[in-house]
């Protein structure tokens, strides 16, 4: 029998996918539980519709996710922070994330969300930084980020 998932399986398939299952398996299993649900004309006309859907919004997010990466790759955006130092020109405490998500927000009114900069190390020298930003599963774009003394 086959059937369409409507949640995850463990060694049977993923949501949405139609598998093939003995009936017995089928009926007293995965449509008892709400798991899957017989895979009629109906049904898969359904599917094929949200997926259709679901093509068409993981398109406008990666459109959107490109045309974020070049207002933020653009020559002239450069995120500024400025912070407090001691003698050697080291920060006392580090930028975080969350910082210069921040900063890019309030400077250029880009929004990004904080966990998807991808820091390794917090940033604790001043000077020019180069970080990268996953936006997209298949967009990285990379920000300048410029940290200086507070005057």
């Amino acid at each position: 029998m086959k059937v369409i998932l409507l949640e995850d399986v463990r060694k049977k398939g993923k949501k949405g996918q139609v598998i093939n299952v003995s009936d017995g398996y089928a009926t007293n299993y995965l449509i008892k539980n709400g798991l899957a649900k017989a895979a009629d004309s109906h049904a898969m006309s359904e599917l094929k519709g949200q997926q259709k859907a679901q093509k068409r919004i993981e398109a406008e997010e990666l459109a959107e996710a490109e045309e974020l990466k070049g207002q933020i790759e653009k020559e002239e955006t450069v995120v500024t922070i400025q912070a407090k130092t001691g003698e050697d020109g080291r920060l006392f405490g580090t930028i975080p994330s969350k910082q210069i998500a921040e900063e890019l927000n309030k400077q250029y009114g880009l929004k990004v969300d904080k966990r998807k900069i991808d820091l390794e190390n917090n940033l604790s020298a001043l000077g020019y930084y180069n970080v990268p930003i996953k936006l997209h599963p298949d967009v990285m774009a990379t920000i300048r980020v410029k940290v200086e003394e507070e005057a």
